[in-house]
């Protein structure tokens, strides 16, 4: 039995190499445990802004554009001419809409109540965008259209309200339309300006678009920040609105009385170069400046119901420009004082000259006529400007030489453009005759404002060096430039850009102007409370046998101390005579008595 038991087998001991070795794993698994735990102490307490930051650049951020508002434009004494007014765009996010009843039910509630929006055009709008994070509702709300939501969306009752976003835009408004509207200009695209001011002063006006982010904090919560919009400047202009309205209604009513194929007037202050006006008859709605009822001004119904778009386009340009700063014409016998003061300057005049005018004068092969056919006789030299005699401007050049001539149009800067902030200004340089290229036929017409061509700015401005004692100042629409909330940034002062004539010499010429307005050409600008002077100007356009006339006048009140200057210029009368001067003189005693008043001048002491 003892035989047939099962032997045991003996138990194996470990030996000391076991031993050792077993030590050494367990305490290499011990050393490494160690060597975890400061790593992950390491990491989360010295490496952890890193890491969380590495985190958070692999987030997605949002940012939402903060429209500036452009600056505005005032008149000269702080009236609005064009402003932005924010508006506001309803942006819904479907998708985040239909995520439950609840909010469906409470975001269409909300929508009905406070903005008065149909519910069933929601319901069908939101479930046709089903899919949709961002889509346009409603465009060019107005703040009080959508304050009471807002309101709500940020009380604690709306929440269960999601997916509504109120986009911010500025539009540009023009509280007057038409007004001054070749000066103003107006905004393309939100940012461009496009003619006008608004065009010069882009820059000035623009300024540069905030930013809101969105993105999660170290504590990766939702967090936001902002960088403010800079708005941009106001700027002041030199424009009087009540002139311009007044100047804007006498061509108005001038328009539907007689017609003409376009008229101007342009006033300024003779002392400084300063606009107070720029009126022209093929004015615009600067609120809709494409709409084609702006054409009729210029155009038929009929011609424009015949244009293709690339002939609107042209015309729209055509009357988006500011013929006073654009145009060039021969500016006629408004010249005819220039042509006199050279003469007076160089002491070639004294001013007792006499001159016989039979009517004509014949300069080499060539018989140039006087506007008075018959002749006016025997007449002074402060005649030939008051009776506007061609014969005597003309034996008044041929003294003077077509040297003195010449340097005397370029001094009053004919032929050179003025200067004036505002863009389009005409380049009538070439079409100046230059000394040594001057017949004595162009040196004869030329004395009395034909054969070269000027602007009505060109000749304002050169005008108003004339009476005002010889000072030639940059003409200019723009006096001051404020920030956005109304500090002012800079005063633009006027710039004196050069002495023309002696004050002896300016105060003569007033003496002989007043004497057109007194007895001459231009009587019927005789006021009851100032006294005023002024020169017609009488213009046959090219082709001459076409029989085509403007006519036009230039004046200024008081005499003794000229604050008003007034340049009116009819193209083509179409209901009388085309050299009947006096229409223009009418219109401009019209403007020269409202803009005295409105600039409380004191009335003129003597007659």
């Amino acid at each position: 039995m003892a035989n047939l038991k099962k032997r045991r087998k003996p138990i194996k001991r470990l030996n000391d190499a076991m031993k050792r070795r077993t030590m050494i794993a367990c305490g290499i698994i011990a050393l490494l445990f160690v060597l975890l735990i400061g790593r992950l102490i390491y990491f989360s307490i010295f490496k952890n802004g890193i890491y969380k930051r590495q985190v958070l650049s692999q987030q997605n951020y949002s940012s939402e554009t903060l429209p500036y508002k452009r600056g505005d434009i005032l008149d000269r004494d702080g009236n609005t001419l064009a402003t932005s007014q924010k508006m506001y765009t309803l942006v819904l996010e479907p998708k985040n809409i239909l995520r439950s009843e609840e909010v469906q039910k409470s975001t269409i509630d909300a929508l009905h109540k406070y903005m008065k929006l149909d519910e069933d055009k929601l319901l069908k709008f939101i479930k046709r965008h089903k899919d949709s994070y961002y889509s346009v509702y409603r465009e060019e709300l107005s703040y009080s259209q959508i304050a009471d939501l807002k309101d709500f969306i940020a009380s604690d009752k709306a929440e269960n309200v999601s997916g509504i976003v109120f986009n911010e835009k500025y539009k540009r408004r023009y509280p007057n339309q038409s007004l001054a509207s070749q000066v103003i200009g107006f905004v393309s695209d939100g940012t461009i300006g496009t003619g006008g001011i608004e065009q010069y002063y882009n820059s000035t006006l623009s300024g540069v678009d905030g930013r809101k982010y969105k993105y999660l904090n170290e504590e990766l919560e939702q967090d936001s920040s902002i960088v403010e919009p800079e708005n941009g400047k106001t700027v002041v202009t030199t424009i009087d609105s009540n002139i311009q309205k007044l100047a804007e209604n006498q061509l108005s009513k001038f328009e539907k009385k007689y017609g003409s194929k376009g008229s101007s007037i342009l006033v300024m202050n003779p002392n400084n170069g300063e606009i107070y006006a720029m009126a022209n008859s093929t004015s615009y709605n600067l609120e809709s400046p494409r709409d084609d009822k702006n054409l009729l001004k210029k155009y038929s119904q009929s011609q424009v119901n015949k244009m293709s778009e690339k002939e609107k386009t042209k015309a729209f340009n055509e009357i988006w420009k500011n013929p006073i700063v654009s145009n060039a014409f021969e500016p006629g016998s408004t010249y005819k004082p220039f042509t006199v003061a050279a003469g007076l300057e160089e002491g070639i005049l004294k001013g007792n000259e006499t001159y016989y005018c039979d009517g004509y004068q014949k300069v080499g092969p060539h018989t140039i006529h006087c506007s008075h056919r018959s002749g006016h006789g025997l007449i002074t030299l402060s005649q030939s400007i008051s009776l506007s005699c061609n014969d005597a401007l003309m034996q008044i050049a041929a003294k003077e030489g077509k040297n003195v001539f010449a340097r005397y149009q370029k001094n009053f800067n004919f032929g050179n453009k003025t200067g004036i902030d505002l863009p389009g200004e005409a380049q009538t340089a070439s079409l100046l005759h230059d000394a040594k290229d001057m017949t004595a036929a162009d040196l004869a017409t030329s004395s009395f404002g034909q054969s070269f061509n000027c602007s009505m700015i060109q000749m304002g401005s050169a005008f108003c060096s004339l009476i005002n004692g010889g000072n030639y100042y940059k003409p200019h629409v723009v006096k001051q430039l404020r920030s956005s909330n109304g500090e002012v940034v800079s005063n633009i002062e006027p710039t004196l850009v050069k002495q023309t004539i002696s004050k002896e010499t300016s105060d003569k010429l007033r003496k002989y102007m007043k004497e057109t307005v007194d007895s001459g050409t231009g009587t019927k600008a005789k006021m009851k409370d100032y006294t005023a002077g002024g020169k017609t100007g009488t213009a046959q356009k090219i082709p001459r046998s076409a029989g085509t006339y403007i006519v036009s006048f230039c004046g200024f009140a008081p005499v003794e101390n000229p604050q008003v200057l007034v340049y009116v210029v009819i193209d083509e009368i179409q209901r009388d005579s085309q050299t009947n001067t006096g229409l223009a003189v009418e219109i401009a005693k019209k403007v020269l008595e409202g803009s005295l008043k409105e600039l409380n001048v004191a009335k003129s002491s003597k007659k």
